[in-house]
């Protein structure tokens, strides 16, 4: 199954733009955004790990949507504060949270996030085998944004262990990860995170400026050419496509853009997406006031 959808869910600048502008109340945003999509990354696990009275509730939430399922970012414990090792307290709190999605086979991927400064040592390699195996239950997906990892070494290590390759878009400088097409597991994943050039390594830039990014149609054809190359791969049972240029909204209109230039047909979108970004989505959505009242 090829699935499309945004990271994350809960933004302020998405109101009056993905959601109601006045949401009424009960309004969920989740469930929301889960008539649009089948996919949903989660973020706030980078940055903590999840309880599990919470994911047992996302579960609740989208119980009326039988092919809806999740990805998570692991905590960024494990992949950007790597000073110290592990600990065995550190992995149960991450699986706890992780559990109850496991279970209701909600979980499509765990994504493994690194930053550019991670680049292919034998260090790196080391830490990265560590990780992946003390999560070795779920099934996992590797993002690394430096181009040291683009060898054909890399990704026959990756299909060894069963785990999949993220292909991502980013701004490309002299070092950076170029566009791929790569699958090395069972779950092809593909990010795009927009082409903020500007703001994408300056110093102070919020995490609002560096993804303030809205692709063209022209931008994204290469993308679903390569969607399709993924979803031919051999071991290849799902392929999640996640928009991570979330500003605004933005990530809700290019994966609309994708869902319906992949599929051949429009999509339908919220209705507040469709009238923000009315050139973009010509042609490609059906504007959907949807339900409104949902209780959390």
């Amino acid at each position: 199954m090829i699935r499309f959808g945004p990271a994350g869910w809960s933004y302020p600048d998405w109101q009056g733009v993905v959601y109601p502008d006045r949401p009424p109340k009960g309004f969920d945003p989740l469930a929301y955004l889960a008539r649009y999509f089948d996919t949903v990354e989660v973020n706030s696990t980078f940055y903590r790990p999840a309880r599990p009275e919470v994911t047992r509730r996302w579960v609740r939430r989208v119980a009326d949507r039988s092919d809806f399922k999740f990805t998570a970012k692991l905590w960024q414990r494990f992949t950007h504060q790597r000073d110290e090792a592990r600990t065995a307290d550190e992995v149960g709190m991450v699986k706890a949270g992780l559990d109850p999605l496991a279970e209701r086979d909600r979980l499509g991927a765990v994504l493994i996030q690194f930053p550019w400064s991670f680049r292919a040592t034998a260090e790196s390699l080391e830490w990265l085998d560590d990780v992946t195996a003390a999560f070795s239950d779920y099934p996992l997906v590797v993002e690394v944004r430096h181009a040291s990892w683009n060898r054909p070494e890399f990704y026959r290590w990756l299909g060894e262990r069963g785990l999949g390759f993220v292909n991502i878009d980013q701004p490309v400088f002299s070092r950076s990860l170029v566009p791929t097409a790569e699958v090395s597991g069972r779950v092809g994943y593909v990010r795009l995170h927009g082409r903020n050039y500007d703001d994408w390594f300056r110093e102070g830039a919020g995490r609002d400026a560096r993804y303030n990014y809205l692709y063209d149609r022209q931008e994204l054809e290469p993308w679903v050419a390569r969607v399709r190359e993924l979803a031919e791969g051999g071991s290849v049972e799902d392929v999640y496509v996640v928009t991570n240029n979330h500003y605004r909204g933005q990530a809700v209109a290019n994966a609309v853009m994708l869902a319906a230039m992949f599929r051949g047909r429009p999509q339908r979108a919220p209705e507040p997406v469709v009238a923000a970004y009315p050139d973009a989505l010509a042609g490609l959505a059906e504007a959907d006031q949807g339900p409104q009242t949902r209780l959390i």
